[in-house]
């Protein structure tokens, strides 16, 4: 990765550590409609994008009620939850050594971008990164062509990029707008399935760093 000169940022499961407050906002809903909770470890096998299809997988009937209504009833305890999260360990320190070897740093993200924005800032490290980029809704849909738009606007050559997030779809993001990828196994999906797409895996943030030295 020595041509790469900007790391883009995943933010939920890469640096924001709320995979807890995922798995107990989900079960919330599960528990209301008489269903079986989620474990982490199941949580982790079962999470994908779109996230209609986890939402499938973890016992819901778009028959019954309109996924829709489903997502808006998460989004609403996830936002509360939210409030008590942290970053994973070792965030600061990674984006501090990033910033000494004068690399550029984003986030483009799969959560809506108001809240995407202030949750960032709230936790104090909104001035590392020279953009910060999320959706214009709350169904994750639509990551692509916001980062390539986001490669467009700021002229970043995307081999000269690399794209860090923790889930399969960051590997597809990556691969469809022309950037390397690393993927962290420490957010929403298993190292057992990430290691499938064939892209390089680490187990915590604190490994990230060695792959560009």
């Amino acid at each position: 990765m020595n041509d790469v000169n900007t790391i883009i940022w995943d933010w939920n499961g890469t640096l924001l550590n709320d995979v807890d407050i995922c798995v107990d906002s989900i079960n919330i809903l599960l528990k209301n409609r008489s269903h079986k909770p989620l474990t982490t470890k199941k949580y982790k096998m079962i999470f994908t994008f779109p996230v209609k299809d986890y939402y499938s997988k973890a016992g819901f009937d778009f028959t019954s009620e309109s996924f829709d209504k489903i997502a808006i009833e998460f989004i609403d305890i996830y936002k509360e939850k939210i409030k008590k999260s942290e970053l994973f360990n070792d965030v600061r320190e990674v984006l501090n050594l990033f910033k000494r070897k004068k690399y550029r740093q984003l986030i483009v993200s799969a959560m809506q971008n108001d809240f995407l924005n202030k949750t960032v800032t709230e936790h104090g490290i909104s001035g590392f990164f020279e953009k910060i980029s999320g959706l214009d809704n709350h169904y994750a849909a639509g990551k692509v062509e916001n980062a390539k738009q986001l490669l467009t606007e700021l002229n970043i050559k995307p081999k000269e990029a690399c794209f860090i997030g923790d889930t399969i779809h960051d590997y597809e993001v990556a691969k469809e707008v022309g950037t390397c990828c690393l993927l962290v196994a420490s957010g929403h999906q298993t190292y057992e399935r990430l290691e499938k797409t064939g892209c390089p895996v680490v187990h915590t943030l604190e490994e990230v760093v060695g792959f560009f030295d």
